[in-house]
């Protein structure tokens, strides 16, 4: 394990490697405690470099077992090695040389589960960010791009199955018992995209015909006998390969397209040329196990892996302060994929749910960060909702600015001049620039800038004049290392819509530049006059969500109403009943805080239950109306000062004002779903699930009873509407009779299950009220819990933590305490595991004092413990400094 070495890497430091690779050959001799490795490498010096710099490899915790030079022997005095680098002098000016180094690694005891690892009897790899460097002596870095031969050798009957990247060459036998395999990758790639799987593992083979007729053969490997539940991912899978040659223009170029599932992983799934590996959870599913949202997420996840080969893999990263440059353009690749598969409307309003639930807070605390970082101690802690998330915003961004077909024509181009290279965000924006001809450096401050802007916006209309004044202003938040900002290019969508619905079409527009309904803030205020317009107009701004801002507009109540009467933007009009929700929302929680009780404007009830009951509309849209703005929502929009207890206790009351006005509403929604025959995970039926089982839980509020939820998982004959009644029984009804038979029962049905297992575990996590914490510690004492699983240890620990806001952030500090020592626990073992689930902690500082202070003291006796990883320690600090 990485302890923390205080290094900070700059991005202003960057400089080219003083060798190129040219080639490597990989030779694997696989043992549970000592796999041999043999690394063939080929080299020539780069030209202008200097003559007497050494070669330099990385290391983490390794030791040389051999090394060679064309063949020969290396003299001690030609070489340094430590576990952390190998460093060869005197090396060949001008010619390529050949350098062979031999590793022996331990995969059982490699914990991290980073490098080449063993468990659960199989051999697997993940080497992203520098994982590749705990396997074998090497440039390990992104911009390091090279052609890799694999040859692995192995135990025959344990391990039938050999996989690497690239296409398959051939394999034999090879005495005592053994066999081996050979693969070769024509495509030059840098070490975090190899991979290595061996073991026994069953199959589901499928194939797919490019647009130029060239056949691809499908394989998904995942363990015996759960063949069939990997049918759904490989249906995904044929549709992104389909959806990105239709789309981006995006053909596959291998023979071969491969998918491993395994059970102990730190990610969701990994790109790997060929050769992608996956968290288990993100692969298996059929309606007895998976719910909507599982398969949603395989969906999504599949479809983000493969796009990851023309946008990460044939052309990657020079620097990882280049991360977003892959994952940020790669999820608005499948946020884009998802929403012609699914609801463009409905997944628009998911992914917003979730920027601002994740990536706003982190905007907001002492981990905010750009989208591409200037700096870093531990590249594991900045694979962020900040690079991922707000990255595919910045990407969606200039899609809106340009408009789809100069989008369209700048990818192009970015593909075309930069295929197989390792490239920058500069190289990225210029090729719109150049497609275009419009001047983005303006708009590149959305990579260079943290935090979220907020954007204040006031409206005035002239009668005489029939005109409409609109006047905004952007202010941009200091954040850690950067106290000043400069004004951003905010594309903002808009509509001004009339009394009678209709939207108004303005005679003259004059401020600002306005390209279609995009209108583009690019000065810190601007005032923007529309001519022409009949009546006052309501203006609904930021359309789709078409910039991640927050608005400060204080529009009338009825004006709000109006958008999420007639606006044809469903985004939009969610967004409309959102604002009518939280003021309600904060008031309560208010009086809460206070003793006292607040009530609901009748208004905000009455629209929230029109859109309900408004059949023109999707159901999956009114399951998300329905979805009434979180704790976070509340606690984010309160700001600071903020008692946990006094939040849930002021929704819990608006809850139950909205369910007993509704209830008949709530009634004729509730297993409405089941009128429509078998389940099927397609998207509308998925919807028709969601909005039935909102109304029961709005019946639980109502009726005050668990009879209504223990019927319905009784009658459940899919695992959407078991997990669903299963939460409502615990999360509202947490000492009833019923809800302890329904978890009896579904850990007894499912105890062989561990995906679902995860599940039983991650409900009774987010259960609130005063004994949540004890529920935890009892559930870690279970025959289930792994302390030694990710998936396990982020189900129980990592979902309290995150998610169960009461039982978490008690006043008592408990919660923290408990914390601090698992953290510390977990760090022993994995630390990039440890270092996310500490990331719970980043809002401590938006709490009331006497919690703040807890808080506070959880994070010193983490940061004072010795021996901490530098993923942890790099997160502890921040949190703390910020």
């Amino acid at each position: 394990m990485r302890t923390d070495t205080g290094q900070i890497v700059y991005l202003a430091d960057y400089r080219p490697t003083d060798f190129v690779l040219e080639r490597v050959d990989l030779t694997f001799e696989l043992d549970p405690q000592n796999t041999k490795v043999e690394a063939r490498l080929i080299f020539h010096r780069r030209e202008g470099t200097d003559t007497r710099a050494p070669l330099v490899l990385d290391g983490d915790e390794l030791n040389l077992g051999g090394l060679l030079l064309d063949q020969n022997g290396v003299p001690a005095a030609q070489f340094t090695a430590t576990p952390e680098s190998l460093t060869i002098r005197d090396l060949p000016e001008s010619k390529p040389f050949e350098i062979t180094v031999t590793t022996f690694i331990n995969p059982e005891a490699n914990t991290q589960l980073m490098g080449l690892y063993r468990a659960g009897g199989l051999y697997c790899t993940q080497c992203e960010a520098e994982g590749f460097r705990r396997i074998t002596y090497f440039p390990d870095r992104p911009d390091v791009l090279a052609v890799y031969t694999v040859n692995i050798i192995a135990d025959k009957a344990a391990n039938p199955l050999l996989l690497s990247n690239g296409n398959f060459l051939g394999g034999a036998g090879y005495g005592e018992g053994k066999h081996f395999a050979a693969w070769f990758d024509p495509h030059p790639k840098p070490s975090y995209l190899f991979a290595l799987v061996a073991g026994d593992l069953g199959v589901v083979e499928d194939s797919f015909t490019t647009m130029s007729g060239r056949d691809v053969a499908l394989k998904i490997y995942v363990e015996h006998g759960k063949e069939p539940r990997a049918a759904y991912a490989m249906d995904a899978l044929k549709r992104s390969m389909k959806w990105d040659e239709e789309v981006f223009g995006r053909e596959y170029d291998l023979d071969i397209f491969m998918v491993v599932a395994v059970s102990d992983f730190n990610m969701g799934a990994m790109e790997n040329k060929g050769l992608n590996v996956f968290n288990d959870k993100y692969v298996l599913a059929d309606p007895e196990t998976a719910t909507d949202a599982d398969y949603a997420n395989i969906e999504a996840i599949i479809a983000h892996e493969y796009f990851h080969n023309w946008t990460g893999n044939r052309i990657t990263c020079r620097d990882w302060f280049q991360l977003c440059l892959k994952e940020g353009l790669t999820v608005y690749r499948d946020h884009e994929f998802s929403a012609d598969q699914r609801s463009r409307a409905v997944k628009r309003i998911a992914e917003v749910r979730h920027l601002k639930s994740e990536q706003f807070p982190e905007d907001a605390g002492p981990l905010a960060h750009p989208v591409r970082p200037n700096k870093y101690r531990e590249i594991n802690n900045f694979y962020t909702t900040t690079v991922y998330e707000k990255g595919s915003e910045v990407t969606r961004m200039i899609a809106t600015i340009l408009g789809r077909d100069l989008f369209k024509k700048g990818m192009d181009l970015y593909f075309e001049r930069h295929d197989g290279e390792a490239a920058t965000v500069e190289d990225f924006v210029k090729c719109f620039a150049d497609a275009s001809g419009r001047d983005l450096s303006q708009f590149s401050l959305w990579y260079e800038q943290a935090g979220t802007p907020l954007v204040t916006v006031s409206g005035a209309y002239d009668a005489a004049k029939s005109s409409f004044t609109l006047s905004l202003e952007q202010a941009i938040p200091a954040t850690p290392g950067q106290a000043t900002k400069e004004p951003m290019h905010i594309p903002l969508r808009y509509a001004l819509i009339l009394e009678d619905g209709s939207e108004a079409k303005p005679v003259s527009i004059s401020g600002a530049e306005v390209t279609g309904d995009v209108l583009h803030l690019t000065e810190r205020a601007q005032t923007v006059t529309f001519t022409g317009i009949s009546s006052r107009p309501v203006v609904s701004l930021n359309r789709g969500f078409s910039a991640p801002v927050n608005l400060h507009f204080e529009q009338p109540m009825a004006d709000i109403a109006n958008i999420a009467r007639y606006e044809t933007d469903l985004f939009a009009r969610w967004q409309a009943l959102t604002d009518l929700a939280l003021p309600n929302l904060t008031r309560a929680a208010r009086a809460a805080q206070n003793g006292e009780t607040a009530t609901c404007d009748p208004a905000f009830i009455d629209a929230l239950l029109a859109t309900a009951r408004d059949e023109s509309l999707e159901p999956a849209f009114r399951a998300q109306a329905l979805a009434v703005p979180s704790e976070n929502d509340i606690a984010r929009e309160l700001g600071g000062n903020n008692d946990p207890d006094a939040i849930f206790a002021g929704r819990l009351g608006v809850l139950g004002e909205i369910a007993r006005t509704g209830i008949d509403t709530f009634r004729s929604l509730s297993g409405a779903a089941k009128a429509n025959g078998a389940f099927s995970p397609d998207a509308a039926s998925a919807g028709r699930r969601a909005l039935s089982n909102a109304a029961l839980g709005f019946l639980a509020h109502a009726e005050d009873s668990p009879a209504r939820a223990a019927e319905a998982f009784a009658a459940a004959d899919n695992m959407t509407d078991l997990s669903a009644a299963l939460t409502i029984l615990s999360h509202r009804f947490p000492e009833a009779a019923e809800t302890t038979a329904a978890l009896a029962a579904f850990e007894q049905r499912f105890a062989s299950n561990a995906l679902v297992i995860d599940k039983w575990f991650a409900i009774q996590a987010t259960a609130p009220g005063k004994d949540a914490l004890d529920r935890v510690r009892k559930l870690m004492e279970s025959a289930h819990f792994n302390a030694k699983n990710p998936n396990r240890v982020r189900a129980l620990v990592g979902t309290f933590a995150f998610a169960n806001a009461t039982g978490f952030n008690r006043a008592d500090g408990e919660g923290y305490a408990f914390l601090a020592d698992q953290i510390l626990d977990i760090d022993k073992r994995n630390p990039q595991l440890a270092a996310r689930i500490l990331t719970a902690m980043r809002s401590w500082r938006s709490l009331e004092p006497v919690r703040a202070e807890h808080a506070r003291r959880a994070l010193v006796q983490i940061e004072r413990a010795t021996g901490l990883s530098t993923d942890t320690r790099d997160i502890v600090e921040r949190t703390l400094k910020g």
